[in-house]
């Protein structure tokens, strides 16, 4: 997923709680499915930003690292300008866009 294009706020806002058990119909098991979408946002997060910084790395000492550096440093605050995974997480579930299922309330 890109998550460059998201439309999660940049910051935390209060939300009224009864949005998010409407369709689970139990806030607990709402804010659980939200935190497992976080866990996950976060380590895609955080493999991507790895992979690219990986591209820079050299175990020798030359005179383009200063421009390396700044490379590193402009992916580096692009990443943290994103919204939190928590944020994105919640926009996500809101929207509908989080799959999920319980298995125990699975008719059997």
């Amino acid at each position: 997923m890109d998550f460059k294009k998201t439309n999660a706020e940049q910051s935390i806002v209060t939300r009224d709680i009864r949005r998010f058990d409407g369709s689970t119909g139990n806030i607990y098991e709402a804010v659980s499915i939200m935190s497992k979408r976080a866990n996950q946002i976060s380590s895609e997060i955080k493999e991507e930003l790895s992979g690219k910084l990986q591209e820079f790395s050299s175990h020798t000492d030359n005179l383009e690292e200063v421009f390396e550096n700044r490379e590193q440093i402009e992916i580096s605050k692009h990443y943290e300008k994103l919204p939190k995974p928590t944020l994105i997480s919640i926009q996500e579930f809101l929207e509908e866009k989080v799959y999920y299922r319980n298995p125990s309330k699975e008719v059997k």
